[in-house]
C-alpha cells in the first residue's frame, strides 16, 4: 500500500522519531527499483513536488500543524528529514534500472552491426582500374599534390613559355613570384610528375600506375571540377614498342569493360610523348551501336565509341632529365598513359553531372553502398 502521510496528534519526541522512521522505511522500499523513465519521474514528483509531494505534505501537516511549544523540535526534525529524503531520492535516480527478464542478454542472438561507410564511385573506379594494372605486374606509385614548376612542366617536355601550358590552367601557391620558376609551387595539374620522381630513385625497368588527385583552373559545371582524379601508368625497358602500348592498354580495357570492348588509337599530342594517341573504346551503353533502342546514345554522341585516355611512347626529351640514372634514350624505350577517372565514373554508373560526385548528398552516395 502507498504511503501517504499521516496528521499527528502527538508532536511528542518518541512520535516524531516513529513518523520519521516510518517515513523513511517507505521510502527505501520505493527507490529499491524506480523503473523506466516515466517511473522514475513519477517516483521523483511523488517526494518533491512542491505542489502535493510528500515533503510538502509534511510541511503542511506536521510544521505547520504543530503546537507552539513544539514547533522549534518539529522544525528541526523536518528539515533534517527535508534535506535526507533529497539524498536518498537522487541517490536512487543514480541507479541504472535492472534489466528485466524480457531484456537480459542473449549471448546467442547476433551482434549489432554497426552500418559502416561505402568506397566512394570515384575510389571505387579508381581502385578497380589500379588492379587491372597490378594484376599485370605493376607497381603503385604516389608524390606530393604540390609540385614544383620543375616536376610538374619542364622535366615532362613543357619548358618555360611552351604553348601547351595554356591547355592547364594552373593554380600556383600566393607568394611564389620572387622564387626561380622552376621552383615556384603549384598544385600538380596531371599524376605524371610521380612519373619523373619514379625514375629519378628507380633505374630500369620500371612498371607503374599512379592514382591521385590533380587541379586546374577550371569553373565547375557539369563536365568540369577544379579537382579530379586521374590514373597514370608508364612502363621503361629495353625494346618497348608502341605495339606493347596497344596490346597493354586493349588487355586492360576488357578487363574492366567486357572481353567484347574493342579499342581504336588515333594520332594526338601529347608533349612529354611522341608519337602519341587517343584510345577510343566501343561504347559499353549501347554495345557500338550508337543507338539505345530508338534513342541516340549520348555518352558516345551516337559515334559508338567513346575517348577514354591519352597515350603515346616516351618522348626522349623527358628521358634526357633522368639520363642518369640508367634512362638513356638511345637504350631505352617505354611507354605512358593517362585517364580522367571521374568521367569514366560518370559514363560507367550512367551521371550526366560531374557535381554529383563532389556535393556530399548521402541520398546519391548511399546508392552505392
Amino acid at each position: 500500500m502507498a504511503y501517504t502521510v499521516p496528521k499527528l496528534k502527538d508532536f511528542s519526541p518518541a512520535a516524531l522519531d516513529g513518523a520519521v522512521a516510518e517515513l523513511l522505511s517507505a521510502l527505501e522500499e520505493e527507490s529499491a527499483q524506480p523503473g523506466n523513465a516515466d517511473a522514475r519521474k513519477a517516483f521523483r514528483d511523488r517526494w518533491l513536488a512542491r505542489k502535493d509531494g510528500i515533503l510538502t505534505q509534511i510541511n503542511e501537516l506536521w510544521l505547520k500543524a504543530a503546537p507552539k511549544d513544539a514547533k522549534r523540535d518539529v522544525g528541526q526534525r523536518v528539515n533534517k528529514l527535508k534535506a535526507e529524503v533529497e539524498q536518498k531520492v537522487e541517490a536512487a535516480l543514480e541507479k541504472k534500472p535492472a534489466a528485466s527478464a524480457d531484456t537480459s542478454l542473449d549471448i546467442s542472438l547476433p551482434g549489432i552491426r554497426r552500418p559502416i561507410g561505402a568506397e566512394h564511385p570515384i575510389i571505387r573506379t579508381m581502385n578497380e582500374i589500379v588492379g587491372v594494372f597490378k594484376n599485370l605486374g605493376y607497381s603503385v606509385a604516389e608524390g606530393p599534390v604540390i609540385e614544383t614548376d620543375y616536376y610538374n612542366f619542364e622535366a615532362l617536355n613543357f619548358p618555360p613559355n611552351h604553348p601547351a601550358r595554356d591547355t592547364q590552367d594552373t593554380l600556383f601557391l600566393a607568394n611564389q613570384e620572387t622564387k626561380p620558376r622552376r621552383e615556384q609551387l603549384l598544385l600538380r595539374t596531371h599524376t605524371s610528375p610521380v612519373q619523373i620522381r619514379t625514375m629519378e630513385k628507380m633505374r630500369p625497368p620500371v612498371r607503374i600506375v599512379i592514382p591521385g588527385k590533380v587541379h586546374r583552373n577550371d569553373p565547375p559545371d557539369a563536365s568540369h571540377s577544379p579537382m579530379f582524379h586521374q590514373v597514370e601508368g608508364l612502363a621503361v625497358d629495353t625494346n618497348i614498342t608502341f605495339g606493347d602500348l596497344k596490346g597493354t592498354l586493349d588487355h586492360a580495357m576488357k578487363a574492366l569493360f567486357g572481353s567484347s570492348a574493342k579499342t581504336a588509337f588515333r594520332p594526338s599530342f601529347f608533349p612529354f610523348t611522341e608519337p602519341s594517341a587517343e584510345m577510343y573504346v566501343s561504347c559499353f551503353i549501347c554495345g557500338g551501336s550508337g543507338k539505345r533502342g530508338s534513342d541516340p546514345c549520348r555518352p558516345c554522341k551516337q559515334t559508338g565509341w567513346i575517348e577514354i585516355l591519352g597515350c603515346g611512347m616516351v618522348d626522349p626529351n623527358v628521358f634526357e632529365f633522368v639520363k642518369h640514372n640508367g634512362y638513356d634514350p638511345e637504350k631505352v624505350s617505354g611507354f605512358a598513359f593517362g585517364m580522367g577517372i571521374d568521367r569514366i565514373a560518370m559514363l560507367k554508373y550512367g551521371l550526366d553531372d560531374l557535381q554529383l560526385f563532389f556535393q556530399g548528398d548521402v541520398r546519391f552516395l548511399e546508392q552505392f553502398g
